[in-house]
């Protein structure tokens, strides 16, 4: 049977369960002469009559009724299954899958996110650390969080948070030890805590911008982690520099378990955004969700 048939069993299930041409196409809001041409045409498809016509009735014949018996209550059923979709198009009920790296989940997503999750308890987010540039489309989440400079043309694109601003800091008990550094080149001198990216399979580079002159450092050190915290607890406890979001280290620095060194060079990137298929046939649920986490 081909996929283009449906329609017709679905005119042969009202036809036989009415009884009548005249009040299932009514239901239908086709004509008689239609309704009758795609019966007809089902049956010759089928090589078998399925209805017993007279001047009165229509009645299914032995192979009808045991169609009807057959996938009548499919039919059912997927009238039932559209019918729960379309209801929950207007709800605010479903499961959200976002991928995203562990920066832009803690200082971005989570501080709506809090307030968000009480007001609609049938939500379920779920929230992927991953700094990997994931498909998000071949690995079946929602949307995706990523600087405003790496999502591809084709998404949509929606700012979550102002520009981000990024310092390189370490422990006072770190310079007690070592001189700070004056320009980046001088970072190669230094123990510095790096980050590992999966998708390169290579380090972090370090860039750098001042007066249109523009760096990328490599560099060196003892440790190194392929996610933010430890980078963060690293620097804390005196092991080198790292090169992070203000908005991570500025209380820090502020109560002096942390100095800040080459601020005339630490470049600003683009906020983060939200991301997902233009294609995509938003439901209530991802469209609040998006509005919550919007960047105003």
């Amino acid at each position: 049977m081909q996929r283009e048939n449906f329609n017709d069993l679905q005119a042969f299930i009202v036809v036989a369960r009415e009884g009548s041409f005249t009040r299932a196409a009514a239901q239908l809001g086709v004509s008689q002469s239609a309704l009758s041409h795609a019966i007809r045409g089902l049956e010759t498809r089928l090589d078998i009559r399925l209805l017993t016509r007279t001047t009165r009735s229509v009645s299914p014949t032995e192979a009808g009724q045991r169609l009807l018996d057959t996938i009548g209550p499919r039919f059912e059923e997927i009238e039932a299954e559209l019918a729960i979709l379309s209801e929950l198009k207007d709800k605010a009920v479903g499961n959200i899958r976002i991928t995203t790296a562990e920066h832009a989940a803690n200082y971005v997503l989570w501080p709506k996110l809090e307030k968000f999750l009480p007001l609609y308890p049938d939500i379920k987010v779920e929230i992927n650390i991953d700094y990997g540039m994931t498909n998000i489309v071949a690995q079946r989440y929602d949307a995706g969080v990523r600087l405003g400079d790496q999502i591809e043309k084709d998404m949509i694109a929606v700012r979550l948070s102002p520009d981000m601003p990024i310092a390189v800091v370490a422990s006072p008990a770190y310079f007690k030890k070592n001189p700070k550094p004056q320009t980046p080149h001088d970072l190669q001198e230094h123990n510095c805590i790096n980050l590992r990216l999966p998708t390169y399979g290579s380090m972090l580079v370090w860039e750098f911008e001042k007066a249109g002159e523009k760096l990328h450092v490599r560099v060196e050190g003892q440790v190194i982690f392929n996610s933010t915290s430890p980078r963060l607890r690293s620097v804390l406890a005196g092991i080198g520099l790292t090169y992070l979001p203000l908005d991570m280290v500025e209380q820090h620095v502020a109560e002096g378990r942390l100095v800040q060194v080459l601020q005339d060079w630490c470049p600003v990137f683009p906020g983060y955004h939200l991301y997902y298929p233009s294609r995509r046939h938003s439901s209530s649920a991802f469209k609040l969700l998006v509005e919550a986490l919007r960047h105003r």
